[in-house]
This record gives structure tokens, C-alpha cells and sequence, in this order.
């Protein structure tokens, strides 16, 4: 469940003072103890090693395996595993293997732990399996799915490995590359071969998961872009409460390239998202395009550092008629995004059309 009201998806820095509740929270030690408690009748939660934690709970023939750090664990509210509040809603059981630190599940505890469940047949026990992760959780869902062929896995921007020899050009999380991502569960993509549908949400304008979702051009992976959104695509879709419509799609094999446009079209709600469209398109040097948005958000969402940005831009231009775009209507931002990526001199071609439909 999302940490936020449904559809709330403004940004916190915009919030009112005193909005936020007050809200208990549990340090580690206090965390796993009552974790413990929890899984002492349906499931377990055990140690895997110094650094991880396989956290199971047991409730009905579908099963959902995410991949999550602590930190994260312990900064939402109510301090659960990103979904489990829909497993329970759903009566799905639940399996969670939790790292600490920047391990990216590459530790022989956690391989050995996989190995027993392929040893125990624990996969076969359930109608559905479905791997879901992000970023380097994404790529332990990818890579760990191997364990049960036949599974569904939705990844965000995973990465498909950070061995220097398959992925040196990605300098990111260059101190991770000394973990062995060669002899156990490995190359992500070469992983999902026995997967039944592989899911895959990346922003393609980022070049480096672009790259990484590229090694992943399979038959049997259905990439799903997400333009302007970098490394929030996991936030974004926790703070819409998407996973369960993106679940649901899943489940009942209709999720396309086309239902998901239209299941994304949540981001035209989400402030970082505009804050980024905003600042790609003053980057651009196009101040009437940010005029344009700043308008729509303004008309539709409220948010005053969009429209103390409008008034600047209006002051700038010297245009203050209310809500006009070319034809007189606002400019979705949506459509700005489309626009911000033609040269700055470059006129609006037929399919760059503004789309002046409410956003």
C-alpha cells in the first residue's frame, strides 16, 4: 500500500507544516523482533548470513517475491515490505528477501537459500509465482527467478549486471563491482530464460538503463517505457499506489505497452515528474513551452513553486492571458515533454500536436 492517501501524489517539500502525522517508527533490533513475532504462526523470518533476511509469509496459492533494502523497510510507514499489504488484500502469500547495505544479493547465504527452496521444491507449491523489484532489487528479481520457471517478473530499471567486463560503462555504483556477479545467479537476462513473461519499466532517456535494458532484448520481455522519470520510477509507482493495477494487468495477461501508457498516464499527477519536465524544458531554452506547463499544473494540481515560476515566465514573455496555449487552451505537460526533445528552433510537427484535452 502506498504511504501516501490514493492519488496523492504531490511533492512532500510542497506539503502544509503539520500536515504530516506523527508516526512511530522501530530502529532495527526492535524491527526484527517484532517481524519475528509476526511470522511465528504463517511463515518465517529468518537470517540469511551477516547481511540479509528472508522474511515469508504463507497465505494462498499465488506468491509475490520482492527484493527490498532495510532502510527502505524502516522508512515507510508502517514499516512493511513493499507489497505486502496487497498480498494480504489479495490473499497472496508473500516472500521478501531483505539486504542491508549494498550488497546487491550477491552473497553465497543468499544463493544457498535459493538452492534449498529449488531443493524443497518451495516454487512448485504455488498456481503463480511473480518476481517484482527495482533497480538493484529489479536485478535480483531478474536473476533469481531462474528458481521457478514458469514465473512472471516486473522489473524497474534493473541493471542486467555490474560485472566491468559485460557493463564498464555504467560508473555508477562502481564500489559494488567488486561482488562476484559471475558464479551464482549471475547475468540477469541469461536468468529469466525460464521465465514465462518478463516485465521490464525503464526510462530509455537515461543512457545507461537503456543500456542495461537493452541486454535484455528477449522474446520473451516486453519492455515498458517511462520516459523523464531517471531512477523515481519505483517512487512514482508507490506513491500512485500503481502496483496493484499493474499486479492485476499482470495477472489477468493484459498488460501491453498500451495498457500500461494508459495506467501511466498517473505521472501527469506527479510533481517530481512535472519538476523534471519543467527543468528539461528551461534547459532547452524554451521559455514559452514552460510557460505552458507551469499553467497546466498550476489549473490542475495548485503547487506554488509552479506558479510563482508561472508569473515569472508570464512577467518574462509579457503574456498574461489566464491559460493560453497556441490555439488558446493549456498545454498538457505530457505533450511538453514530447515537444522538449525537438530542436529549440524546430516548429511543432502534425504529431507533436498540443494535446489540449484535460490532463
Amino acid at each position: 500500500m502506498s504511504d501516501r492517501a490514493a492519488g496523492d501524489l504531490t511533492d512532500p517539500d510542497d506539503a502544509a507544516p503539520g500536515d504530516a502525522a506523527p508516526v512511530v517508527t522501530l530502529q532495527r533490533h526492535e524491527w526484527i523482533e517484532k517481524i519475528d513475532r509476526l511470522c511465528a504462526e504463517e511463515g518465517y523470518f529468518e537470517p540469511l548470513g551477516a547481511h540479509h533476511h528472508a522474511f515469508f509469509h504463507d497465505d494462498g496459492p499465488v506468491l509475490l517475491v520482492t527484493f527490498e533494502p532495510l532502510e527502505r523497510i524502516l522508512a515507510r510507514k508502517g514499516q512493511m515490505p513493499f507489497g505486502h499489504s496487497i498480498a494480504l488484500a489479495n490473499g497472496w502469500s508473500h516472500l521478501t528477501v531483505i539486504c542491508e547495505g549494498e550488497t546487491w544479493f550477491r552473497d553465497p547465504a543468499v544463493w544457498g537459500y535459493f538452492d534449498r527452496l529449488v531443493d524443497d521444491a518451495f516454487f512448485e507449491d504455488f498456481d503463480r509465482v511473480l518476481f517484482f523489484g527495482a533497480g538493484a532489487c529489479g536485478y535480483a528479481a531478474c536473476a533469481y527467478s531462474v528458481c521457478a520457471p514458469g514465473a512472471t517478473v516486473l522489473a524497474v530499471s534493473p541493471r542486467a549486471t555490474l560485472d566491468p567486463a559485460f557493463a564498464g560503462w555504467d560508473r555508477r555504483n562502481t564500489s559494488a563491482r567488486r561482488l562476484d556477479f559471475i558464479s551464482r545467479y549471475g547475468f540477469a537476462p541469461d536468468m529469466t530464460e525460464g521465465a514465462e513473461r518478463v516485465y521490464l519499466i525503464y526510462d530509455p532517456l537515461l543512457p545507461e538503463n537503456a543500456m542495461h535494458a537493452a541486454l535484455f532484448r528477449k522474446p520473451w520481455v516486453t519492455p515498458l517505457p517511462a520516459r523523464h522519470f531517471g531512477d523515481t520510477i519505483e517512487t512514482a509507482i508507490e506513491m500512485a499506489d500503481l502496483l496493484p493495477d499493474l499486479l492485476r494487468a499482470i495477472f489477468e495477461d493484459r498488460l501491453t505497452p498500451v495498457t500500461f501508457a494508459r495506467l501511466w498516464r498517473i505521472r501527469r499527477r506527479f510533481l517530481p515528474y512535472l519538476k523534471t519536465i519543467l527543468r528539461k524544458v528551461e534547459t532547452a531554452g524554451r521559455p514559452l513551452l514552460a510557460l505552458w506547463v507551469c499553467r497546466s499544473v498550476t489549473r490542475r494540481l495548485g503547487g506554488p513553486r509552479f506558479r510563482r515560476r508561472q508569473r515569472e515566465l508570464e512577467h518574462l514573455l509579457g503574456q498574461t492571458n489566464s491559460l493560453a496555449g497556441p490555439d488558446g487552451t493549456a498545454a498538457s505537460a505530457a505533450t511538453s515533454a514530447a515537444l522538449i526533445e525537438a530542436k529549440p528552433t524546430d516548429a511543432p510537427t502534425p504529431d507533436q500536436t498540443i494535446d489540449a484535452r484535460p490532463v
